[in-house]
């Protein structure tokens, strides 16, 4: 099932703050809480739903992405395992990440349900990577595997940061993961709630530390990432694999592995946009001639036919010989520049030809409406 347009989800217009979108998104989350309508699938995609959309445009870059190359620019048709939405965001995650724009909508000091209590668990660091492509990979789209070294949960203590995994009830804060505050002021008794200095907001402590990852929960371990590349991508674009960053210690949850493109210049092709530029030099005989050379496409290879009297700087165009568009909305053309190449080097009786023909009429140029000027020839490129 296709996903929806992220603005049309929270309601709002293309240009809305971050104001609105928050107004919006809350409106939402409330309405679909898991709280408010316990056992309802359908309430629970919607709050995954709106969460989705709000975690994108409320960050100012991937709203950029989002804009340019709609859902492709974000997970590529689906991260292996990765991406946005309900197969990659769970409850924890938006919980974690979202907590605070609800203030006591739903009770628990603040956070999301009685039943969560006030523990909020902390969220993991993005993980960056850069991966090369060929563009004949950009043509296609290709599945790539690579290695990252990442935190990810004790086995020794079941990422608790317990020896053991035995962990006692925080005494400070009774196992609710914050203390509470009130202080007299001039305008009344005020209320505060933070985070819990000694369980650090996780409701729990240990006794003793575990001796595998120093109490930390999370050790550093290799890990192989598979990451389907979209077609079209471009030099520098950054794709966001969510949940395979860094665990947070003691049992948080993961970042996002930011997947940055890097572009392998081609051999004889250059890329602009969709479009593809080939250099084509051919002979001065061939030039007056004609002929018919073999070009390489991004695919394969094609054979052109140049009309005899060809003049350099011609641009021929194959269309739909270029690169497919990220967003999957049709293909770029391949511009073939023509470049006569002249000899530099004449043997005496190619010299006594050519200075024959210098005074004839067939030799002295005469372009007609038809050969076009270089900044007519640069305008049809960009039609």
């Amino acid at each position: 099932m296709a996903k929806r347009d992220y603005y049309e989800v929270l309601g709002v217009t293309k240009g809305a703050t971050e104001k609105e979108l928050k107004k919006a998104y809350r409106k939402l989350a409330i309405k679909f809480h898991p709280d408010k309508n316990p056992d309802d699938k359908n309430a629970e995609a919607k709050f995954k739903e709106a969460a989705e959309a709000y975690e994108v445009l409320n960050d100012s870059n991937k709203r950029a992405r989002y804009d340019q190359y709609g859902h492709a620019g974000l997970d590529g048709g689906g991260f292996g395992g990765g991406g946005f939405g309900g197969g990659g965001m769970n409850m924890d995650d938006i919980f974690s990440q979202f907590g605070d724009i609800f203030g006591s909508a739903f009770g628990g000091g603040g956070g999301f349900g009685g039943s969560r209590g006030g523990r909020r668990r902390s969220r993991g660091s993005n993980l960056r990577v850069r991966v090369k492509l060929t563009l004949e990979e950009i043509a296609k789209g290709v599945e790539k595997k690579i290695k990252i070294q990442k935190n990810v949960g004790c086995d020794d203590c079941s990422a608790t940061g317990a020896e053991n995994g035995n962990l006692s009830t925080c005494r400070q804060c009774n196992g609710s993961g914050q203390t509470v505050q009130i202080v007299n002021t001039p305008l009344g008794r005020m209320q505060t709630s933070a985070t819990c200095n000694s369980c650090g907001g996780q409701g729990e402590t240990a006794a003793s530390a575990c001796g595998t990852c120093a109490g930390q929960g999370v050790v550093k371990k290799p890990e192989e990432v598979s990451i389907n590349i979209p077609t079209g991508v471009e030099d520098g674009m950054q794709l966001s694999v969510s949940g395979k960053g860094n665990i947070a210690p003691r049992g948080g949850i993961a970042g996002d592995l930011i997947v940055v493109i890097e572009e392998i210049p081609h051999e004889s092709l250059k890329r602009d946009g969709k479009n593809l530029h080939f250099d084509l030099y051919v002979s001065y005989a061939d030039a007056v001639l004609g002929c018919n050379p073999e070009i390489q496409t991004i695919s394969s290879k094609v054979k052109i036919k140049l009309e005899a009297g060809i003049q350099s700087g011609k641009i021929l165009r194959l269309r739909g010989k270029g690169l497919p568009s990220v967003d999957r909305y049709g293909k770029g053309d391949l511009l073939i520049h023509v470049n006569v190449w002249t000899p530099q080097e004449l043997t005496k009786e190619q010299k006594e030809f050519f200075e024959a023909s210098r005074d004839q009429e067939n030799f002295q140029p005469d372009p007609d409406k038809n050969n076009k000027s270089f900044f007519d020839k640069v305008k049809e490129m960009f039609q």
